[in-house]
């Protein structure tokens, strides 16, 4: 992902590179919405609106427009904006001049069908409603099933109502509008050059593994953590005697594998890392710029890990970090950055109370990078720090501020003009080397 700096008097023009419909709206903001966020749905409505009365295509317009019409600050309407194009929503052109022009081009949304079926964003979708509304959602969009076992198709063709007019040409009309999907661009996880030599030629037909499938393969590789090797026997087991891979029972044979992995659990978002878009542009080699790396680099199950000794983290502290990402949809950096505070702060321990109460402030305050909560935590345990201090005493509702001396090691401000001891930089490395994945 190319980092590119926007400024409000930027310019941008919507395309609309497809047909909608009113359908369109109640799938995104049923379906994508409960995973993008509100913002980014309405970013999307907001572009909608920018277009043209044939909706084809808008004037040349500003991202100081887009901020006054949507009342929020430039760096949330991109962040929304990068959140559209993760799921295919949207596409976005650079071109470099005295003032910066951007192109959006706006996609469909993927049908019910489409989306309720895909590896990621279904398995996604369920995390984040959980099964009561998901199951709500699934019954909203079924088909009527109509017993035609006893009725005779009468249906006539074109050929019985309509009759041909020779001497006329076919002639071919491009560049007319139609509808355009907008499909979910992965990361490879696959080594399918590996996959593929790991099995027989003579077991495969010369299409077994087409685009389709090799997608498929990867986005259930992502959502269910699956190695390589892993995946070539389950990839094997599949193959029926044509030669081609029974994509259905490849999906029920992922999801089985990772719940025997995982004592019967489905994924959660324990093992997801910060989101590519909301992380820091390397280049800077500082102390404070190698702690956000970690953080945005390792899962919250691994950063956790890497703060015991030997064993794995306690059952009562993974549930906790699990209803950080699932409930209050905090993103695993951020999540990484609270477990590491109040750790160092709190005796190294993961007070639920003490957790919630902090996580609940840092959602209000809509903190979703990892620099931004670093920052927010030297400023409000600062001001907390204060406030006990004038007070001279620690509040009831307070109780577990009593053993402040120790503090993390970000909370030093000179660490941005520090380089890395040799120690500090094995300590990091571990971390790093701990993931699991």
């Amino acid at each position: 992902m190319k980092e590119i700096t926007v400024l409000p008097a930027d310019t941008y023009t919507v395309i609309n590179k497809t047909v909608m419909k009113e359908l369109d709206r109640k799938l995104i903001t049923m379906l994508y919405q409960p995973i993008i966020g509100h913002v980014a749905t309405s970013l999307y409505f907001t572009l909608v609106d920018d277009l043209d009365k044939k909706e084809l295509m808008s004037d040349d317009l500003t991202h100081h427009h887009l901020m006054s019409t949507m009342q929020l600050k430039l760096d949330k309407i991109l962040v929304a904006r990068q959140k559209l194009e993760g799921v295919g929503l949207l596409k976005t052109y650079y071109k470099k001049d005295m003032v910066n022009n951007f192109v959006y081009l706006l996609y469909s949304p993927m049908s019910a069908y489409d989306f309720l079926n895909h590896p990621i964003l279904n398995v996604v979708l369920y995390n984040n409603l959980g099964k009561k509304e998901y199951d709500k959602i699934v019954d909203y969009f079924k088909m009527p099933k109509v017993n035609l076992k006893d009725y005779e198709d009468i249906t006539c063709s074109f050929q019985d109502v309509y009759s041909s007019v020779p001497g006329n040409i076919f002639i071919e009309n491009e560049d007319l509008i139609k509808e355009e999907i907008g499909k979910v661009s992965l990361s490879e996880k696959v080594d399918f050059n590996l996959l593929i030599s790991s099995i027989p030629s003579t077991m495969i037909h010369p299409r077994c593994f087409n685009q389709e499938t090799k997608d498929l393969i990867n986005a259930l590789a992502l959502t269910y953590n699956i190695d390589d090797l892993a995946m070539q026997g389950l990839v094997r087991d599949h193959i029926n005697e044509k030669g081609l891979i029974d994509k259905t029972e490849l999906r029920k044979s992922c999801r089985n594998y990772y719940q025997f992995e995982n004592n019967g659990k489905l994924p959660t978002l324990i093992y997801s890392k910060q989101p590519e878009y909301l992380k820091t542009p390397e280049g800077d080699h500082s102390k404070w710029a190698k702690m956000v790396y970690t953080f945005e680099s390792v899962t919250p199950y691994d950063f956790l890990r890497s703060k015991y000794k030997t064993g794995e983290p306690a059952l009562r502290d993974l549930k906790l970090i699990e209803n950080l990402l699932d409930k209050l949809k905090m993103n695993p950096g951020v999540v990484n950055v609270l477990i590491d505070y109040v750790l160092k702060i709190n005796n190294q321990k993961l007070s639920k109370n003490y957790v919630e109460t902090i996580a609940g402030q840092w959602k209000r305050l809509n903190i979703e990078t990892v620099e931004e909560a670093m920052r927010t935590s030297v400023k409000e345990h600062k001001k907390l720090k204060k406030q006990l201090e004038n007070k001279n005493q620690v509040p009831k509702t307070n109780t577990y501020h009593k053993n402040t001396e120790t503090l993390p090691d970000w909370f030093d401000k000179d660490l941005e003009n520090q380089e890395m001891t040799e120690e500090e930089q094995k300590e990091l490395d571990q971390i790093l080397n701990s993931m699991s994945s």
